[in-house]
């Protein structure tokens, strides 16, 4: 079984000003696929925290895969990309290229988004958009691509 960590990353949320509804989204969606959601984390807008908790995440074997949700935008404060980088080893660009593509589909907006799909100890992750539609829209298009599972069993697991 997929071992997942879903992190929502926004400041709003943190702050309690807004309801998370992307986190429980996608891992709502992670358990449709069979997956089993190891846990869900909440952090705010911040690079050093971001990068410091998906080190910790893969580090620990918390998850066979980490799914952030949230600051892939181009506002200032989107940084998800930035600190999801500072802790891989290794990008995987096609997989973000294809959501932006198939994203395309369904919104405009989608070629904006700077998501990464990334590997660090054997951990792949892969940051995501904010919001509940797109959250499940993401990861069914990465659930058509069966990219994420083929990461999981073929030698990026964490233990």
């Amino acid at each position: 079984m997929i071992r997942v960590l879903v992190v929502t990353v926004s400041d709003s949320t943190v702050a309690g000003t807004r309801e998370d509804r992307s986190g429980p989204a996608v891992a709502a969606r992670v358990e449709q696929l069979g997956w089993h959601v190891t846990g869900r984390e909440l952090v705010p807008d911040d690079s050093a925290r971001i990068t410091e908790l998906l080190k910790n995440a893969s580090s620990n074997s918390r998850a066979d895969v980490i799914l952030t949700t949230g600051g892939t935008g181009v506002a200032a404060r989107d940084v998800t990309p930035e600190a999801t980088r500072a802790a891989i080893d290794r990008e995987i660009p096609g997989l973000p290229e294809t959501m932006r593509y198939e994203g395309r589909k369904q919104t405009y907006l989608a070629p904006l988004s700077r998501a990464v799909a990334a590997r660090r100890s054997h951990a792949p992750g892969r940051p995501g958009p904010a919001g509940p539609a797109g959250g499940s829209a993401e990861e069914e298009r990465y659930r058509r691509h069966d990219a994420s599972r083929h990461s999981a069993h073929h030698g990026y697991r964490t233990r």
